[in-house]
């Protein structure tokens, strides 16, 4: 095994999961704020789960997504 092929490769698989997720997450939020589902929301419960195909992994990473920002 090359770990040096790994990093990178796994470096580029995680960029393209971020940028492609936080797309996906702002385009359904802009629609769900355009059809009125999210009056009073204040955050958004998030869950992603990576699996790895051949080495049977899961792992699974839940947050919140804040809508508005908290006062100071």
């Amino acid at each position: 095994m090359d770990n040096e092929t790994l990093n990178l490769d796994l470096r580029k698989f995680l960029k393209q999961v971020g940028v492609t997720s936080q797309r996906e997450i702002e385009l359904a939020v802009g629609r769900a704020l355009a059809e009125g589902r999210l009056d009073g929301v204040k955050s958004l419960s998030a869950r992603v789960v990576l699996t790895v195909d051949g080495i049977d992994l899961t792992h699974e990473v839940t947050g919140e997504l804040s809508l508005e920002q908290s006062p100071e």
